[in-house]
């Protein structure tokens, strides 16, 4: 994983009125916590910041005032209609320190020849990886399955240094089969009868 260097300035102005001319200004309001020390609220480049959030479980280099810290995103607000940033809040990490994130998983292959249907029973793992080493997303093979096959948490390949904090026995993806709906024709024919 690759860090995005992003300025922070330090703010010193709070509320709705002051968060609003910051957006004007293209920038997002945050605030950096952890490892004990004071918050600290900070104003973000917009545009930087959005493309850097793309990538999910970012880490981010923040200079804030000549000194740079790494973080990671915890929380991020959007607007509900037009979808840009409202508000983030940023977790201070070190390097070679263990965090606990969220992974998307993502399935590969082919199921076996038939009317099957792969049910995501879990969009993402919950791991705990180094914070400068944390993957982007896991990958499970589905190659072969038939209906009635599992796959659970415990089964999931992860990458070295990363490990599980779901619930190993946490079914990540099934595989169901396909319902048949009964031909229209059939059931025109019982109406008539009634």
């Amino acid at each position: 994983m690759s860090e995005v260097k992003l300025a922070a300035d330090v703010r010193t102005s709070f509320g709705k009125g002051a968060a609003r001319s910051i957006r004007r200004e293209n920038k997002v309001p945050g605030v950096i916590y952890g490892h004990g020390t004071e918050p600290v609220h900070v104003t973000l480049p917009g545009h930087e910041l959005l493309l850097a959030l793309r990538t999910a479980n970012v880490l981010l280099s923040l200079d804030i005032d000549g000194k740079t810290e790494l973080a990671i995103p915890k929380a991020v607000q959007r607007d509900a209609i037009k979808g840009y940033l409202v508000h983030v809040d940023l977790l201070l990490v070190k390097k070679g320190e263990k965090v606990t994130v969220e992974v998307a998983v993502e399935t590969e292959g082919d199921l076996a020849p038939g009317s099957f249907l792969v049910e995501n029973v879990l969009n993402t793992l919950s791991v705990e990886a180094e914070a400068t080493h944390i993957p982007t997303s896991v990958s499970v093979s589905i190659e072969g399955l038939e209906a009635g096959a599992a796959i659970h948490a415990k089964d999931i390949k992860l990458p070295a240094g990363t490990t599980l904090a779901t619930d190993p026995e946490a079914v990540v993806i099934q595989i169901l089969a396909a319902q048949a709906e009964e031909p229209a024709a059939e059931t025109e024919a019982e109406g008539a009868e009634a």
